[in-house]
């Protein structure tokens, strides 16, 4: 009889990438994935340490699991309980003393050990957070997705994992550690998988994507950048789209910039988190550019790719940050326009440089700042939709409407969530769609193509 998983993952692409790894390593031990936990004889939650509430949410999904744990015990069954991710790299032992009812914790780097780890935690508690000295990928099993149905339409691929940068405010070179970059032919394998296997856009994954340095299998082994290896994957046939995140400001290269010009399946879409624009702020937090620098990035992308979206990261409320910094952060927003954004409020990690900053901002200034911001960015993110109302633009579907059974979703090239009226037989097709509504989060649209097709199809019927 099959053993079941529940698997819930917090936080980042990344995790959701590691997850979907997870489910194939435990595959081979005979696991299937169950979404009732109640019914599961392993939970895991792949966790984020990005910020305080993330952490949080993970212990109170603890306390709810282990009432499961406990009925299925007095009935006889046994399950056993364990914590993957950045949360279980950072606290470790600490999670067992505050819920000792966990069997297993484990770091990002060793869920490749998950067999060996489960069949010793049945016996007694333990704790995985050693960064092993080879890489994970170099013992993990070929992923598996669905090869019907949805969800394999769009898929992430890491590349790149851990960050050399080591921002103030960031734990991931804690919890993922020192950059690594896997090997060309590695990538171009799983990438041709995939998509043999119905993926038509791949994401590309790393802390710090646009710091890859892979080494290939061509002119002794070359070192490929990110735009090397985007030119690679870009002859992938079946392949229709790539994309990448998360950058770095100062590891978007003139090579890179460069791609964005040539390759068409390359999406108009860049993700560059500014986190501030305040240049007083951005020292502080050891991001290595300023604001000018920055936007020289944005204007280079642009004369390349005019037509191209930027999104950001934004932390309101860092130690220090006084109401001037807070003034020239929204005067970067007004002047760059981004089309998405993505807006936090300073959290606490310790062990980071910045938790023990004497300097604070209190709580109630954070609150406003953040409402403030976030007004600013979602009037520039509805500004730059409602911008695309009455354009025709190549949509690629990727599943079907949770609240409307007739409607497919798909992304545009600017990574914008579009609805339009189609049946299930466009999923993972690149449809035209003219643009017809816009909000903040969402467009509506409508395919002259279909449109024109089923009134001709009612017109053969009635001529009958």
């Amino acid at each position: 009889m099959a053993k079941k998983l529940y698997l819930k993952t917090y936080g980042c692409q990344m995790n959701v990438y590691d997850s979907a790894r997870m489910s194939d390593v435990l595959a081979t031990c005979g696991y299937i994935n169950t979404t009732n936990p109640k019914e599961a004889d392993l939970i895991v939650l792949n966790t984020c340490h990005i910020r305080e509430k993330a952490s949080e949410k993970m212990y109170s999904e603890l306390g709810r699991l282990n009432k499961i744990k406990i009925a299925r015990r007095e009935n006889g069954k046994q399950m056993l309980l364990a914590i993957g991710g950045c949360v279980g790299q950072a606290e470790g032992k600490e999670i067992l003393r505050r819920a000792p009812y966990v069997d297993l914790v484990m770091g990002p780097q060793n869920y490749h050990r998950l067999p060996s780890l489960i069949h010793e935690a049945q016996s007694h508690s333990l704790v995985d957070i050693e960064f092993p000295k080879k890489s994970k990928f170099d013992y993990l099993p070929e992923e598996t997705i669905k090869t019907n149905g949805e969800n394999n339409i769009s898929v992430f691929l890491t590349i790149q994992e851990g960050c050399d940068r080591f921002c103030t405010f960031c734990v991931v070179p804690y919890t993922r550690g020192s950059e690594y970059s896997r090997p060309v032919v590695d990538i171009d394998s799983e990438a041709r998988r995939l998509v043999d296997k119905g993926a038509r856009e791949i994401t590309l994954l790393g802390q710090n994507v646009n710091s890859y340095h892979g080494q290939s299998n061509v002119n002794g082994g070359k070192e490929f950048t990110l735009a090397d290896l985007i030119y690679q994957l870009a002859d992938i046939e079946g392949l229709d789209r790539i994309r990448y995140t998360t950058s770095h400001p100062r590891d978007l290269t003139a090579d890179l910039i460069g791609a964005h010009r040539n390759i068409s399946i390359l999406m108009p879409f860049l993700h560059l988190p500014v986190q501030t624009g305040s240049d007083r702020i951005l020292k502080a937090m050891n991001r290595r550019h300023t604001v000018g620098y920055y936007q020289r990035q944005i204007q280079s992308l642009r004369k390349a790719r005019p037509d191209i979206a930027i999104s950001s990261d934004f932390i309101v409320g860092y130690p220090g940050e006084t109401d001037t910094d807070f003034e020239q952060t929204l005067k970067l927003v007004k002047n760059i326009g981004f089309a998405q954004s993505f807006s936090f409020k300073y959290s606490r990690r310790p062990g980071t440089p910045a938790a023990e900053a004497k300097e604070s901002v209190p709580e109630a200034v954070k609150d406003i700042r953040l409402k403030v911001l976030q007004k600013a960015l979602n009037k520039y993110q509805t500004k730059y939709n409602s911008s695309t109302v009455g354009l025709t633009l190549p949509v690629m579907f990727e599943r079907s409407s949770r609240r409307n059974i007739n409607q497919l979703v798909g992304k545009t090239p600017y990574a914008q969530w579009i609805n339009a009226n189609l049946p299930n037989t466009y999923l993972g097709q690149t449809v035209d769609i003219t643009v017809t509504k816009a909000n903040n989060s969402r467009l509506e649209g409508e395919s002259t193509e279909y449109r024109n097709l089923t009134r001709s199809n009612i017109m053969s019927t009635t001529s009958r």
